[in-house]
């Protein structure tokens, strides 16, 4: 731990830790994420969560589920996944023998990645029949099959800002907790698209 005398900006951290703080916006990705599907005519959204003990999946898992909330539709029991593509891969193949899913929102790509693969063997459709949207952007998000809608993380900005930060704490000294939030950027690619119809 550092000297109580040495200025200190988190990235990436709660601001329950008592210091200055840049991060994403976690909670507005996932109500982007979210509220894009519902506004594609989809009644819910299924999510794939990271592992619990990540403030960013407890973030995208709370702005999740208020996003659903507020628009008044049921809010599946979430899936826990540990970041990985086989993790979304196993939970892929969990929710394509469900045909009441119909849209996805995976707190990764990675995930998306083994889930988008699940739902390709399963035989259904992506966005046809399921749509998913995954959380980062990686560089290799653009090149899936097909390319994923996500959310993108300003990553360069948090650097900006977390040094624009430090430089002021400590001209400043050590003072109170602060907290910067870089707002994330929905992406629109081919996963995603309008609710399939109902089959009567």
């Amino acid at each position: 731990m550092a000297p109580s005398d040495v200025p200190l900006v988190a990235a990436e951290a709660g601001p329950e830790r008592g210091l200055p703080v840049v991060a994403v916006d976690q909670l507005a990705g996932a109500t982007a994420a979210t509220r894009h599907l519902l506004e594609l005519g989809h009644e819910t959204v299924w999510h794939v969560t990271g592992p619990p003990n990540f403030i960013e999946s407890q973030q995208r898992l709370q702005g999740w589920r208020a996003t659903l909330e507020a628009a008044g539709a049921e809010a599946p029991e979430p899936l826990i996944g540990d970041w990985s593509p086989r993790a979304g891969y196993d939970l892929g193949k969990q929710l394509s023998r469900d045909p009441a899913v119909t849209a996805v929102f995976v707190a990764n790509d990675q995930m998306a990645l083994g889930l988008l693969r699940a739902v390709h063997e399963a035989g259904r459709g992506v966005p046809g029949e399921i749509s998913v949207v995954g959380f980062d952007d990686i560089p290799e998000a653009a090149y899936f099959q097909p390319p994923l809608t996500t959310i993108r993380q300003d990553f360069i900005e948090v650097g900006r800002r977390s040094l624009t930060l430090l430089l002021r704490t400590i001209e400043a000294g050590r003072g109170a907790s602060e907290e910067s939030l870089v707002p994330p950027e929905l992406v629109v690619r081919a996963s995603t698209g309008p609710a399939p119809a109902r089959r009567c």
